[in-house]
């Protein structure tokens, strides 16, 4: 059995990529902002829904293929954008990107990543999304709609919720910069993690690939994330940007960040065809709603056709049933396919896929369900319903 064969569980990957990683590499893909209130609830909520089991159906056979920003996809999951990813592993975007194709499932790929869209879109042939800000430099904003188009990429998402850095305090007390760089702070830990220390401090220009031509902020040397995003995002954004992106693009195009029924329905109203539901991992605004809590809300409101997604706190293939039962159109993932990279690369992004699918399909049959269409609100109930109504428990 390979290391990796021994992970049984997203828990596993974390903890052999918390060993691999130096520490202010690891407290990036971990931390949250402020106290992480956001960042637990996120993964924790989703133990306060029940799943209700039919039984003696036929599950002999399941059916789990969906269609994601009009892309098909081989169950209701998709890898979410994530930024530097090569500060993780030096295979970076590509490593995800290649185990995402293998498993059927749509990636996307963020502003903030390491390597250029062209490329990206060169080297793999599966769905995929871009995620995209709106830049100070309108210009820049459009000129990413360009290159998309050209490239082949099916759908954009707009991140709305960072108009400036959240307060991510175990960064700072790293004192982790753009690129990552040794400090008296950070001297040991880097130093007892050579294999990741010494490829990553003396390969190739750390670089945000898909920026930089324009808006090189790195050439004058390390730069703060807080820096970074308070220097190029525009904090004026509203929703007559929304517009001008839907009309510019003119197709698939959902909006991330979204968390209320009113937002919800603005966004699909502003040319939007889908919402992403999502407090960014909890890194911005901390004390925000976890996603699962608001799915049901903001189904009611965009009716059944957006693309509802469920982006955060995913660590069960059941969490996925339990999101689908909610009203979500699939769920989206980016710190375990992160620990995955960093865990073991490529084939650590294979095994956390592999696993979440397992636990997926090993639910969906517990449960009785032999095709996710056929899941609604009476397959799970929140556990503060089911006790102040008396319900009986199992």
């Amino acid at each position: 059995m390979t290391r990796l064969e021994r992970a049984n569980n997203v828990a596993d990957l974390r903890l052999m990529a918390r060993r691999r990683l130096p520490r202010p590499i690891f407290d990036y893909i971990d931390g949250g902002a402020d106290d992480e209130v956001s960042l637990r609830r996120n993964a924790t909520a989703f133990a306060d829904y029940e799943l209700v089991p039919d039984v003696l159906n036929d599950v002999s056979t399941i059916r789990t293929e969906t269609r994601i920003f009009g892309q098909p996809a081989r169950w209701p999951l998709m890898l979410s954008p994530t930024g530097l990813t090569r500060m993780f592993h030096g295979h970076a975007e590509h490593a995800v990107a290649r185990a995402a194709a293998r498993h059927g499932l749509l990636y996307s790929l963020s502003t903030m990543g390491t390597t250029r869209l062209e490329d990206l879109a060169q080297a793999f042939a599966g769905p995929k999304v871009f995620q995209i800000y709106i830049f100070k430099d309108r210009g820049l904003t459009a000129e990413f709609v360009a290159r998309c188009r050209a490239a082949g990429f099916h759908g954009l998402a707009l991140t709305v919720d960072t108009p400036v850095a959240g307060n991510r305090e175990r960064d700072r007390v790293s004192g982790l910069s753009l690129p990552p760089k040794l400090t008296l702070r950070s001297l040991l830990s880097f130093a007892l993690h050579p294999s990741w220390s010494l490829p990553a401090l003396t390969g190739s220009r750390f670089d945000l690939a898909n920026v930089s031509h324009k808006v090189d902020a790195l050439a004058a040397g390390p730069m703060s994330l807080f820096d970074y995003i308070g220097g190029q995002f525009d904090r004026s954004v509203g929703w007559r940007d929304v517009e001008w992106l839907a009309r510019e693009w003119n197709g698939p195009l959902a909006i991330k960040g979204v968390m209320t029924p009113a937002d919800a329905r603005r966004a699909i109203d502003s040319g939007a065809t889908g919402v992403m539901i999502s407090n960014h991992g909890g890194r911005q605004l901390d004390g925000a709603p976890a996603p699962v809590d608001q799915i049901e809300a903001v189904r009611d409101a965009v009716g059944d056709a957006p693309d509802v997604i469920c982006d955060g706190g995913i660590r069960r293939g059941s969490d996925v049933v339990k999101a689908l039962a909610l009203g979500a159109t699939a769920c989206s993932i980016g710190r375990p396919y992160l620990y995955g990279l960093a865990a073991g690369g490529e084939p650590g992004v294979d095994r956390l896929l592999t696993l979440l699918h397992e636990e997926f399909r090993r639910t969906l049959t517990l449960a009785g369900i032999n095709d996710i269409d056929v899941l609604s609100r009476r397959h799970v109930r929140h556990r503060s319903v089911a006790v102040s109504s008396g319900s009986p428990r199992p």
